[in-house]
């Protein structure tokens, strides 16, 4: 196996941060290139949710659940490299049975909760849910009480995580790339709009704009963006009981007191402006679902791109053909979730050349 002593990780955002911590914790040598700046993507504008049970597609299940406890042993690692609090909390969340029709889907959800360490679930009918939180809409048919998922905030989250990298010895550096130097398709260094850096090995976690290695590497990387918009909303009366969420909307709880109206899904490029067509749609359902938010304040309302491949799958490990090249990417609207598992397994294989990371269906050499 090919020694590596630098490695190279192209892209700010949480799956090129958490490799850059991985790296450096095991003694890499590491440069993490960022053109916009850190957290500047969908990175900084999740709402950070940890939920490995619910919205996962069904052949990522076990790499989900490994992410999640690798951000419960992660946390007070970074707090103790960095000095600062993280502020990761695990909560409570409804999901909600807007239809009779919709009941039957969450018994199987309510069954996986209690099955998984950690967390539980139980149903409550539609007066019991009431009477947690009397602000959602009583047409409702009840919910599943869900105790066990987590949340971060993504921006912070991400940034400390580079802080993280750099106190064990990586060096964070603005830039634009344009390519791989190789020979032979053995990687030698990483080229910048400004010059050259040689290294070992790169690792592209460019989030929805990785298309661009395949022209760098002569190898198809099929990710696109999805956009999706949030809606944040200063409600009158106290901070919501749980996060509540239905198939159409999902109202997520903050600290502060606001509420995260969430989320949009559209392929529509690279476009990040925000419009009046998301804004309505989701504050639409949000008031159907919690009647009270129809006059809630407007606080922001945000834009950004969530890197999806054809299967919904990330794209993780080794470019096949290639010494030195691996890619981190396309873990769609999960990115906060699966990133501590994305990094940590491409961090074993570059040093290793092995990892105990579950990545079923996630090999580059699908496509």
């Amino acid at each position: 196996m090919r020694e590596v002593r630098h490695v190279v990780v192209v892209g700010g955002g949480v799956a090129g941060c958490a490799t850059a911590h991985y790296l450096s914790a095991a003694g890499v040598a590491v440069t993490l290139v960022e053109r916009e700046g850190l957290a500047a993507g969908a990175s900084g504008w999740s709402a950070g949710g940890l939920n490995p049970l619910y919205g996962v597609p069904e052949g990522l299940a076990a790499f989900a659940m490994a992410s999640y406890r690798e951000h419960l042993r992660l946390w007070p690692e970074i707090e103790r490299l960095t000095g600062q609090a993280l502020g990761g909390r695990i909560i409570d969340m409804a999901l909600v049975a807007s239809t009779e029709a919709e009941i039957a889907p969450l018994q199987a959800t309510a069954a996986a909760f209690a099955a998984a360490d950690g967390f539980s679930a139980r149903w409550l009918n539609r007066a019991e849910l009431l009477a947690h939180e009397p602000r959602i809409a009583s047409h409702v048919a009840g919910g599943l009480l869900t105790r066990g998922n987590g949340v971060v905030d993504s921006e912070h989250f991400t940034k400390l995580l580079a802080a993280a990298a750099q106190a064990q010895g990586a060096t964070v550096r603005a830039g634009t790339v344009t390519g791989v130097q190789h020979t032979d398709q053995i990687v030698t260094g990483v080229v910048l709009d400004d010059g050259t850096i040689p290294c070992d090995a790169v690792v592209i976690a460019t989030g929805p704009w990785s298309d661009a290695a395949t022209a760098w590497l002569g190898y198809s990387v099929p990710v696109e963006p999805l956009k999706g918009e949030i809606v944040r909303v200063a409600p009158i009366g106290p901070p919501l009981a749980f996060d509540v969420v239905t198939p159409a909307v999902s109202l997520f709880s903050r600290v502060d007191g606001q509420v995260w109206i969430g989320a949009t899904q559209e392929k529509r490029g690279f476009d990040r402006e925000v419009t009046t067509e998301a804004h309505d749609l989701l504050r639409g359902a949000a008031a159907d679902l919690m009647p009270s938010l129809a006059d809630a304040t407007l606080v922001q309302q945000t834009a950004c791109l969530r890197p999806i491949s054809p299967d919904g799958m990330p794209i993780l490990g080794a470019v096949p053909g290639w010494s030195g090249a691996f890619l981190a990417t396309a873990a769609g609207t999960k990115g906060i979730l699966l990133a501590p598992a994305m990094a940590r397994a491409v961090a074993d294989l570059i040093v290793t050349g092995t990892t105990a990371v579950p990545l079923d269906g996630c090999s580059p050499a699908r496509y």
